[in-house]
């Protein structure tokens, strides 16, 4: 998994975007994943690739009884550990394909934002799979496969900088995508749909929602906002152990 997140230019950078500084709210795709938590009075939830920790503290207000969020970055852990902090998360400096994903132990999964990092995401779906209880439900949000597939996951812009289209290309060969997000190259993983929701399958997972992000109508004023419409950017996915 790609660790950029630990480069300090780079976090400074993200500190800046409108999720880190306003937490869920300041996400545009919220509104939507929001509706796919079930309820979580008195369950434990496993949160893969952390962040902040805006979701681990959410499961909390929600009435969860305990929390881990694990995190490869330890400036992440940091954030989440001063903005996050509660009595019933803990906190984990650790990779996502180095954590041991103990069986049967978890009532809901989340993973937001991370999964494009990942080559191997339907061993990560296997160990997923695993460490639910029955009954159990796993909560993903990650980059759309037309958004991964895009060159250099950027626009086509004219003489007057203004977006023309979003070009896909490659869409079928899956693996490592170099892309330039907040002033560095950063390496992240294309899969396509079918290896996504295959993926879920396999694992044993029942697909129960499967969504494509649109920002919110109070959001649309936002500068860019409108752009959002013209191709997709985030996968959200809700399944059934």
């Amino acid at each position: 998994m790609n660790n950029i997140y630990d480069d300090k230019y780079f976090f400074d950078q993200y500190a800046k975007m409108s999720r880190s500084q306003h937490g869920l709210s300041g996400a545009g795709e919220w509104h939507q994943f929001k509706a796919l938590f079930p309820d979580l009075k008195d369950k434990t939830v496993l949160d893969l690739g952390c962040g902040y920790g805006w979701h681990c503290k959410y499961a909390v207000e929600r009435g969860a009884k305990q929390v881990l969020g694990i995190d490869l970055s330890e400036k992440m852990i940091h954030e989440a550990n001063e903005k996050n902090a509660d009595s019933k998360i803990i906190y984990r400096v650790w990779g996502l394909d180095d954590y041991d994903y103990p069986a049967d132990s978890y009532d809901c999964v989340i993973s937001n934002l991370v999964l494009h990092y990942i080559a191997d995401i339907d061993t990560i779906f296997k160990k997923i799979f695993r460490t639910l209880k029955t009954g159990g439900i796993f909560l993903l949000n990650m980059e759309h496969p037309v958004f991964t597939a895009g060159v250099q996951q950027d626009w086509i812009y004219n003489p007057d900088g203004e977006p023309q289209y979003w070009p896909v290309d490659n869409y079928f060969y899956s693996g490592e995508r170099i892309t330039h997000f907040l002033g560095q190259n950063v390496t992240k993983q294309h899969h396509t749909l079918t290896q996504i929701l295959t993926g879920l399958i396999n694992a044993g997972l029942n697909l129960q929602v499967v969504e494509e992000a649109v920002p919110s109508a109070d959001m649309m004023s936002l500068p860019g906002m409108s752009d959002e419409m013209r191709r997709p950017m985030m996968l959200l996915i809700k399944s059934l152990k």
